[in-house]
């Protein structure tokens, strides 16, 4: 039975509910349903549907008010996702290495700062990537803690999946699904809510290729996506759509892609990002970056003046092996 809140939502004149929420007229057109006129409720325009309308559509008149109260609870979920409970800071709180000795760290990251994780392989980066991810609580192999805002996370939203707050970013991602790259995105904007999906659709789209070697449309099927292509697309998604505020990477210059621009566009979204990276240009791009050794970080590297410094040399290196590359890849000889 409707709560006397939900019963009030159903009652409230057509013009009251799309100037509190815009997106209900989504609701009704989903439906294959015309907008209620201003002053009507949806209650009064439900119960004024013809039958033969209902059953043309497949819709019963007895479940309309259940699906409308739905997928108004939908909305106020996602709302609250992006804009109630504002991630502030995460701590992560140092366990143990492979040998059981204390890392003895504790180390606070706030939106807009990048973190940088290096050491040679097998050296433990992955499992750090995964504690954030799992929001650990003394409960994984390092027995590290992760805090949110100061405080541990709750289980209803540690294990919550609709509002999950990491989104990672493998070194491998393969879609499955037999869409176009616009279809794809436009189903997660939808899911989003976004109040103008074509547009959102389009901007993702057009901040992917500016990230990809290559560029793809948006009616390029998603499965012909090559590596960089697909990281580039989920880059962008993740910035222009995804709610989750901390993002984890993994090795992103093994993609293909403008992985400068790709970090500053994350940060420019107030994202907080923890990459793993063996990229010199990257490492000096961070904030900080934590050195791992035997399983647990043997040092916290604040980057220097100096550093900072010789990133626009590093620069200029990169940039001269990327016209190298590109001369390469266009059949060029490389003599001069």
């Amino acid at each position: 039975m409707p709560t006397d809140r939900e019963t009030a939502l159903t009652l409230l004149p057509m013009t009251e509910l799309l100037r509190r929420t815009p997106l209900v007229e989504e609701f009704f057109t989903s439906l294959g349903l015309a907008l209620p006129a201003g002053a009507t409720s949806p209650a009064d325009y439900f119960a004024s549907l013809e039958s033969e309308l209902l059953e043309d559509l497949g819709l019963e008149r007895q479940g309309l008010t259940d699906r409308f109260l739905a997928f108004m609870e939908l909305v106020k979920n996602l709302k609250a996702a992006t804009d109630g409970s504002r991630i502030e800071s995460i701590t992560i709180l140092g366990g143990y290495d492979k040998s059981g000795q204390p890392e003895g760290f504790e180390l606070t990251v706030r939106p807009g700062e990048v973190i940088c994780i290096v050491g040679p392989t097998g050296s433990g980066k992955s499992r750090f990537l995964a504690d954030i991810e799992w929001m650990a609580q003394g409960d994984t192999p390092t027995g590290r803690s992760i805090l949110i805002n100061g405080k541990l996370t709750d289980p209803g939203r540690r294990f919550s999946i609709e509002h999950k707050l990491v989104a990672q970013l493998s070194q491998n991602m393969n879609f499955v699904m037999d869409l176009t790259v616009e279809e794809f995105v436009a189903m997660h904007a939808e899911s989003r809510m976004a109040e103008d999906v074509a547009s959102v659709t389009r901007t993702v789209i057009e901040l992917a290729n500016s990230l990809a070697g290559e560029q793809f449309t948006g009616q390029t099927p998603v499965t012909a996506l090559s590596g960089g292509q697909s990281r580039a697309l989920m880059i962008a998604d993740t910035s222009c759509l995804s709610t989750s505020p901390i993002v984890l990477i993994d090795e992103i210059e093994n993609a293909g892609i403008d992985r400068k621009r790709a970090v500053h566009t994350l940060v420019d979204k107030r994202k907080i990002v923890l990459m793993a990276t063996h990229d010199p240009i990257l490492a000096m791009m961070g904030d900080r970056r934590l050195v791992f050794k035997n399983g647990g970080i043997g040092s916290i590297i604040e980057t220097s003046a100096a550093e900072r410094a010789n990133l626009a040399l590093f620069e200029e290196m990169d940039a001269k092996l990327g016209a190298v590359r590109n001369a390469l890849r266009n059949g060029e000889r490389i003599e001069g």
